[in-house]
């Protein structure tokens, strides 16, 4: 049995880094119809759909960050566990050696990455036994932009834009909404929430994590709770915050909401952001062979979205001013950039997350960064038979991480472009326009595209701090992203929080009594 277990839980793990589930996909589908054409946010609907589309083909990662992989398991009793286990751990090791996983797994006093995922609490299983007598093994894998807007109130409490929550269904209304203003384009909007009311503050996050294997075609058995759903989904889309945070029509996929009991001095809502790549499967299985009988998740219509997004892409390509840079670049062709324009860049570009940029503070830089793009992203890397390396997928991480070095390290290294997610704060707001620096804000997941764009790896550098945090030379032909920072003093972000939280004051009022 353990070597068929082995075999469906790898099946489990590929299949679920690189394939987005049914009810996920239609979500993403009703967002596109709902988008206005020649947008921002269209342009990048049009890019996640194709994104999906590639990692369907090549059997690749939607996003390169694979997250912490999260088991849910329900067994029979007399089923042993312990194998259960082994060939979980069997298979995340193989997958990242395949790289459909990305190596995520650091030690958090020293820093080192076990690269096969593999350590104390990683990868994370819940068991459950129950009385039926087939197992059930659901896998999430959630990236770390995403987990980073997770975030926990105590009621009551007093909330920006809505005043005070109370310890009533409305005040976790209140939180709910703030959560999703909260989390803006940094989590990869449009994203899905779920929700966990009461607990204490370990079983709370529990229950909201567990709301996220829920299907987004379920109906809520509590009434209340249905109702809430259905409203916190409506009036999340009127904020404004859209796709990316770019703006739009759609800012929330989803929303499931579970309750528990809690003791009376805590009173605890919970909220897990999840991001559109949505990445969670799974499975019956036989508890005698380990052979997989059915997959979840995966009722109702197939979305095919290539044509639609060809289309999208042209009708984006008439309304937005385009410019393609050549690395380097001079001052004097950031100066002419505006928010809103879209850059297509060529050349090289080098990437650099939290490692890098704590190197780079007090180190030199192994190369000569005068002119040159800094990427916030940590790739999926495989090497071949002659050892060179090859992106498998490489889409933008969360800037923010990046604020307390970006604008110093700019400065001191001639940088002058950065490109990530989620734009960035004040301080690199303030160094963009004295040094004359731009940034760009790529399309969050999308791993296979951005991949599809680099042309080869040039170089690596800094390998110690493991493969996601080490320097890569990428060379690149249209790789796109959107000025929404410039060297101006202007901040699409900025104008967006600034809106929605505008937007969110309307929501003040008592809804649920």
């Amino acid at each position: 049995m353990i070597e068929q277990l082995k075999k469906s839980m790898y099946d489990l793990v590929v299949e679920t880094s690189t394939k987005l589930p049914k009810d996920v996909r239609r979500a993403i589908a009703a967002a596109k119809a709902r988008e206005n054409a020649g947008t921002r946010a269209a342009m990048s609907l049009a890019t996640i759909t194709n994104n999906i589309t590639m990692a369907d083909e090549n059997l690749s990662p939607i996003c390169q960050d694979t997250g912490l992989p999260t088991f849910k398991i329900k067994t029979p009793i007399g089923v042993n566990q312990l194998e259960i286990k082994e060939a979980i751990y069997w298979a995340i090791d193989e997958a990242t050696k395949h790289g459909k996983l990305r190596p995520n797994s650091v030690d958090s006093l020293n820093g080192h990455n076990s690269g096969d995922n593999l350590g104390p609490g990683t990868p994370v299983i819940k068991f459950e036994q129950w009385e039926k007598d087939y197992i059930d093994a659901r896998l999430i894998l959630k990236g770390g932009g995403c987990e980073n807007k997770n975030i926990q109130y105590s009621l009551p409490c007093e909330l920006e834009g809505l005043g005070r929550a109370g310890r009533d269904l409305d005040g976790i209304r209140k939180c709910i909404m703030h959560s999703v203003y909260q989390a803006q384009g940094q989590g990869c909007s449009a994203g899905v929430i779920g929700v966990g009311i009461g607990g204490d503050r370990t079983s709370g996050y529990e229950l909201a994590k567990e709301q996220l294997f829920r299907s987004l075609d379920d109906e809520n058995p509590n009434e209340e709770l249905k109702q809430l759903e259905a409203y916190t989904v409506e009036n999340a889309n009127k904020l404004g915050i859209g796709t990316m945070g770019f703006g739009g029509e759609t800012t929330l996929l989803g929303c499931k909401i579970g309750v528990i009991n809690r003791i009376p001095a805590s009173f605890f809502v919970s909220v897990a952001y999840n991001c559109w790549a949505y990445r969670r499967l799974g499975f019956k299985l036989d508890a005698a062979t380990g052979t997989i009988e059915e997959w979840f998740y995966q009722e109702g219509e197939e979305i095919d979205f290539r044509k639609e997004a060809e289309k999208q892409e042209e009708e984006v390509a008439e309304e937005t001013r385009e410019v393609v840079l050549q690395a380097p670049i001079t001052e004097d062709q950031i100066r002419e950039l505006k928010v809103g324009d879209v850059v297509r860049i060529n050349g090289m570009m080098y990437t650099g997350r939290d490692a890098i940029h704590k190197y780079l503070s007090d180190h030199d830089a192994p190369v000569d960064l005068n002119g040159q793009i800094i990427y916030h992203c940590g790739p999926v890397m495989l090497k071949d038979e002659d050892g060179k390396w090859h992106v498998t997928a490489a889409g933008p991480t969360t800037s923010i991480r990046e604020e307390p070095y970006q604008g110093d390290i700019m400065k001191r290294f001639g940088i002058r472009a950065v490109i990530g997610k989620g734009g960035m704060g004040p301080k690199t707001l303030a160094a963009l326009k004295e040094h004359g620096g731009v940034y760009l804000n790529a399309i969050g997941g999308a791993a296979q595209y951005y991949a599809d764009c680099i042309k080869s790896v040039e170089g690596v550098d800094l390998m110690q701090f493991g493969i996601p945090e080490a320097m890569w030379h990428l060379k690149v032909e249209g790789f796109t992203a959107v000025v929404t920072m410039d060297s101006h003093g202007n901040s699409l972000h900025e104008d967006v929080d600034k809106s929605s939280l505008e937007k969110l004051a309307q929501f003040k009022e008592p809804v649920f009594k």
